[in-house]
C-alpha cells in the first residue's frame, strides 16, 4: 500500500505551501474578509484542535510533537500491513498521515501550528483552522466510514 503515500504527499505539500503564503500575506496585509462567512487571520496555536491547551505553559508542544510522531509511525506500521482491497482505509489514514506530518513539521519549526481558516457567522467563530486540520477530519471520518462498513460490497 506504499503506491498511496502520493496522497500524505499532497496533503503536506499543499498544507506547507498555503501556510506560508498565508503567513506572509497576513503578517504583511492584515486579516482578509473573504465572504460574510469566510476570513482568512493568522493564528499561533500552540495547543491542539479549539486551542485545547494553549495555556498550558509551553509543555504542551512536546506531548503534542510526541503524539504525532507516534501517530506518524502507527499509521506507516498499519499501511504495511494492509491489502489492497482496503482502499478506503487507506485513504482515510494518508490524509491522517499527511496532516499530522504538517502540523509536526510546524510544531518542530515553529513551537506552534500556523491556523488561518477562519469559518464564522454573526459573532459566532469555528476556531481557526488548516489544511492539515481539515485532512485528519477528513480522514477521520472515512475511518469512521469504513469501520462501519460503508463503502464495502456485500456478497449476495
Amino acid at each position: 500500500m506504499w503506491r498511496y503515500l502520493w496522497i500524505a504527499a499532497v496533503v503536506f505539500v499543499c498544507d506547507q505551501l498555503t501556510k506560508y503564503v498565508a503567513a506572509d500575506n497576513l503578517l504583511r496585509y492584515g486579516d482578509a474578509k473573504l465572504t460574510p462567512f469566510l476570513s482568512f487571520v493568522l493564528v499561533h496555536n500552540t495547543g491542539a484542535a479549539f486551542g485545547i491547551l494553549s495555556n498550558a505553559g509551553g509543555w504542551q508542544n512536546i506531548f503534542f510533537i510526541a503524539l504525532a510522531l507516534a501517530a506518524c509511525v502507527i499509521i506507516l506500521w498499519v499501511i504495511r500491513r494492509l491489502e489492497s482491497k482496503d482502499l478506503l482505509l487507506v485513504l482515510g489514514l494518508m490524509l491522517i498521515l499527511g496532516g499530522a506530518a504538517g502540523n509536526l513539521i510546524d510544531r518542530l519549526i515553529h513551537g506552534y501550528v500556523i491556523d488561518f481558516i477562519d469559518i464564522h457567522y454573526g459573532s459566532w467563530h469555528w476556531p481557526a483552522f488548516n489544511i492539515a486540520d481539515s485532512a485528519i477530519s477528513i480522514g477521520a471520518v472515512i475511518l469512521a466510514a469504513d469501520a462501519l462498513g460503508l463503502g464495502r460490497k456485500t456478497k449476495s
